[in-house]
C-alpha cells in the first residue's frame, strides 16, 4: 500500500478521543452484526465495537494507540465486573468518588500496556475516563469558555428541552443563531483551532475549503431538524456530560449483551489493514472504518479499501464516514463493491454526530 500512512505523521501515545464520536446507531443499522457474524472495527474509544458486539457478533477491533485500546480494556473489565449503576459512575456519567479504589479492583483483568498507561494516568481514572481525550478538552473549551459569551445557562437548557421540528426552527431562528454564535462558532471550529486543539493537523492535510463552514450547515441540521433532547452527543457538548441521552454501548438494554459478548471480542494494536490479515480467518462480513479513509491521499485511500476487500465475504458491508474530505468505493472495484446511496442517505439523515459530511454503506457483491 502506498506509504502516505496516518501513523508516520502523528503520535498515537495519548488519549484523544475519550469517546467515540460517530453514531452507533446508524452504524448498526448500516453493518446489521448478528450472532455468527464477523466485524472488523476501528477502536477507537471502544463505544462502538462493544455496541456491535451487543448485537452477538465477533468484533475484532483494532486501533494505532495503545492509549485507545487502554480506554476500550477498561471499559471491558467494568462491564465485566461492576453492576450497571456502578458502570455509569465510574466511567463518569454519574457522580463518584471512589473511582481509582474501583480501579484497583478491575486492574487485574487488564493487560500489562494497559496497566502501565493507567498508572500513569490515574487522574484520568479519578475523574472519569469519558472525560479525558483531547477532542473532549476541546469541547470542553468550548462549553467553559466560548459558549457562555454567546448564550446564557438558561438558552442552552432550553436548547436540550423538547421540541417539535417547528419549534426547533423557530428556536434556532429566534433564539440560537445570533451573530456571537455564527462568529464564534466559526473561530472555534475552523481548520487551524480545530487542527490543534481538538484533534491534529495532519488529519486535515487533505481537506479543501472551509472547515467550519461545513460544519455549521450540520450543526444547524442536528439543532433544527433532529431531536435535540436525546442526542447524547449534543448533550455532551452543551452540558459536559451524557446526562439523560446515552451513547448505545450504555443504554440499560445493551448492558447485559455488552457483558455476555466479552468473549467475543479481540484487541489488535496495529493499523486496521494488519489486522484485517491477522484475524482474516474466513473473512469478514462487517467493517466499522470510522473516517480513515480522508486521513491519506487517494492511492493509499485505494489500496487501503482493496486490502479490507479481500478478506470480505460476499454480502459484506463497509460503514465510514467522511468528515470532510469525500471517500467512496474507488473506481476499479464497482465491479465488486455495491454502493448503497439510499441507505447511506437514509441513515446519514439520522446521525446524530453532526461533525460529518457524509455516511457511506457499501456492500461486497
Amino acid at each position: 500500500m502506498e506509504h502516505d500512512q496516518i501513523q508516520h505523521r502523528t503520535t498515537f501515545d495519548f488519549v484523544r478521543y475519550a469517546n467515540c464520536w460517530e453514531d452507533a446507531d446508524i452504524l448498526v443499522a448500516a453493518l446489521r452484526p448478528r450472532p455468527g457474524s464477523r466485524v472488523l472495527s476501528i477502536a477507537s474509544a471502544g463505544d462502538n465495537s462493544l455496541a456491535l458486539l451487543a448485537q452477538g457478533a465477533e468484533v475484532v477491533a483494532a486501533d494505532l494507540s495503545t492509549a485507545q485500546l487502554a480506554c476500550l480494556e477498561l471499559r471491558c473489565a467494568a462491564f465485566r465486573q461492576l453492576e450497571y449503576e456502578e458502570l455509569l459512575a465510574f466511567l463518569g456519567v454519574q457522580a463518584a468518588d471512589d473511582r481509582l479504589a474501583t480501579y484497583a479492583s478491575l486492574e487485574s483483568d487488564l493487560s500489562r500496556e494497559s496497566r502501565g498507561f493507567w498508572a500513569a494516568h490515574s487522574q484520568h481514572v479519578a475523574v472519569g475516563i469519558i472525560h479525558k481525550g483531547k477532542f473532549e478538552d476541546y469541547f470542553r473549551m468550548f462549553r467553559t469558555r466560548v459558549l457562555p459569551l454567546i448564550h446564557s445557562r438558561k438558552r442552552i437548557a432550553q436548547l436540550l428541552e423538547p421540541k417539535d421540528a417547528a419549534t426547533r426552527e423557530a428556536f434556532w431562528n429566534d433564539s440560537w443563531n445570533n451573530w456571537r454564535w455564527r462568529l464564534l462558532f466559526r473561530v472555534f471550529f475552523s481548520r487551524f483551532l480545530m487542527g490543534r486543539l481538538g484533534r491534529d493537523p495532519e488529519f486535515f492535510r487533505y481537506v479543501e475549503g472551509s472547515v467550519s463552514d461545513r460544519i455549521m450547515r450540520r450543526a444547524r441540521y442536528a439543532l433544527t431538524v433532529l431531536p435535540t433532547d436525546c442526542n447524547p452527543y449534543l448533550q455532551y457538548i452543551a452540558t459536559g456530560n451524557f446526562g439523560t441521552a446515552l451513547p448505545r454501548y450504555l443504554r440499560r438494554e445493551h448492558f447485559e449483551a455488552v457483558r455476555s459478548g466479552l468473549e467475543r471480542l479481540t484487541l489488535f494494536h496495529g493499523p486496521i489493514e494488519q489486522a484485517a490479515v491477522a484475524h482474516a480467518v474466513d473473512g469478514f462480513d462487517a467493517f466499522n472504518l470510522s473516517d480513515i479513509f480522508e486521513y491519506v491521499n487517494d492511492d493509499a485511500s485505494r489500496g487501503l479499501y482493496g486490502e479490507l476487500l479481500n478478506v470480505a465475504k460476499p454480502g459484506a458491508r463497509l460503514a465510514y464516514w467522511n468528515t470532510l474530505v469525500p471517500r467512496s468505493c474507488p473506481a476499479e472495484f464497482v465491479d465488486r463493491v455495491q454502493p448503497l446511496p439510499e441507505l447511506s442517505a437514509e441513515l446519514f439523515s439520522r446521525d446524530k454526530a453532526f461533525f460529518y459530511c457524509h455516511f457511506q454503506v457499501d456492500e461486497v457483491r
